[in-house]
C-alpha cells in the first residue's frame, strides 16, 4: 500500500535531519547558537565521500566494511574541526555567532560543491563519482526482518545510521537530563556566570558541546550521501535540509527525544506533495514550506505558555565574559 511507503520514504527523509537537529542541540544547551549546521552537514558529507573515493581508487579490491570506517572518521574529523574553527572564533575571539555561523554554511556549502566536482572530474566527469561498495555497508539492512510484510518494511529496511540517530537522540536526552556532566552543561547554557561561580569550567564546556555537535552534524551529510543517495555526490543536493535541522530543535523543545518523531514528521511533509496529484508548482512550493509554518506555530504556543521548560537556553547566542560577571 502506499502508506506504508510513504511511511517508509518519510523516516528516510528525517534522519538527516535528525542527526543535524541532535547536534545543535548539544550545541545550543551550552549556551552557543551555530548557524553553520547546514555547513557541517556538507562537510561531513564530502569528507565522507572523499575518503571513502581514495580508498576505493587505491585499493584493487577495497572491502566495503574499511571504507565505511575510513569515510566515518573522515565526516566526523572534518566536521568537527569545522565546528572547532567555530568555537575558536566565537568562544575565544568572542565573534558575532550568527555572523561565524552564517559565514561557517556559505563556506561549507561551497567546500562541498568545489571538491564534489572536482572528485566527479578525477571519476571522469561530472556525476559519474560513486563509492558504490563503501555505500553498500552504510545500506545493509537487517538479514531476514527486513523481509517481513509491511512491518519489516517500515522498521528494519535501514541502514545503521537510521537506527544510531536514533539511539543517539536518546543517549544525548539521557547525559543532559541524568548526568553531572550534562547537569553542568545546561548550567552553563542557562547562567554562565552562577556556573562560573560554582567551579565549572565555562569555555571547556562550551568547546566540547560545540565541536561535539558539529561532528554529530556531520553525521547527517555522510547519512545523506552515503545512505540515501548510495555513495553519490550532487551539487547543492541537500537542499535546505540543513536549516530544516535548526528548526526542529525548536520545534522539538531542544529536547532530542521529540525530535526523533519530529523528524519523522518534517520528512512527511518535505514529501506530501508528491503524494498528492494534480498540484500545481506553486502549492508545491507551499507544501515545501510547511515544515516553517509548523515551527513557527509551535513557537508562538509554546511562548504563550511560557514554561521553563520549553524555552531556549537563557543564555542562548549571548557570549560570557568573566569580567562582567
Amino acid at each position: 500500500m502506499i502508506i506504508w511507503t510513504f511511511i517508509q520514504k518519510s523516516i528516510v527523509q528525517g534522519i538527516g535531519i535528525l542527526f543535524g537537529s541532535i547536534g545543535e542541540i548539544v550545541t545550543e544547551k551550552s549556551g552557543n547558537l551555530n548557524l553553520g549546521i547546514p555547513g557541517l552537514m556538507y562537510m561531513g558529507g564530502i569528507a565522507g565521500l572523499l575518503g571513502a573515493f581514495f580508498y576505493e581508487s587505491a585499493s584493487g579490491n577495497p572491502i566495503p566494511f574499511v571504507g565505511m570506517i575510513i569515510s566515518l572518521l573522515a565526516a566526523l574529523l572534518c566536521s568537527a574541526l569545522g565546528a572547532l574553527i567555530f568555537s575558536f572564533l566565537t568562544i575565544t575571539l568572542r565573534a558575532n555567532q550568527n555572523v561565524v555561523g552564517l559565514a561557517l554554511t556559505t563556506f561549507g556549502i561551497g567546500f562541498g560543491n568545489f571538491f564534489g566536482g572536482s572528485i566527479s572530474k578525477l571519476a571522469g566527469g561530472v556525476g559519474q563519482v560513486s563509492v558504490a561498495k563503501t555505500a553498500s555497508a552504510y545500506q545493509a539492512v537487517i538479514p531476514g526482518l527486513s523481509k517481513i510484510p509491511v512491518i519489516g518494511k517500515i522498521l528494519f529496511s535501514y541502514g545503521f545510521l537510521t537506527y544510531f540517530a536514533i539511539i543517539l537522540a536518546f543517549l544525548v536526552a539521557f547525559f543532559l537530563l541524568k548526568t553531572r556532566a550534562g547537569l553542568n552543561l545546561r548550567a552553563v547554557g542557562e547562567n554562565p556566570g552562577a556556573a562560573d561561580a560554582a567551579g565549572i569550567n565555562i569555555n571547556k564546556y562550551k568547546y566540547i558541546a560545540t565541536v561535539a555537535g558539529g561532528a554529530i552534524a556531520g553525521l547527517g551529510g555522510l547519512y545523506f550521501v552515503m545512505e540515501y543517495l548510495g555513495g553519490t555526490w550532487t551539487n547543492n543536493g541537500f537542499g535546505d535540509r540543513g536549516w530544516l535541522a535548526v528548526a526542529l530543535v525548536i520545534f522539538s523543545l531542544w529536547d532530542s527525544r521529540k525530535a526523533i518523531l519530529g523528524s519523522f514528521l518534517f520528512g512527511a511533509l518535505y514529501i506530501l506533495y508528491m503524494y498528492i496529484p494534480g498540484l500545481s508548482r506553486s502549492i508545491q512550493e507551499l507544501f515545501k514550506m510547511s515544515q516553517y509554518l509548523v515551527t513557527i506555530v509551535v513557537l508562538v504556543i509554546t511562548s504563550m505558555h511560557n514554561k521553563k521548560e520549553n524555552q531556549s537556553p537563557e543564555a542562548l547566542g549571548i557570549p560570557y565574559f568573566r569580567e562582567d560577571r
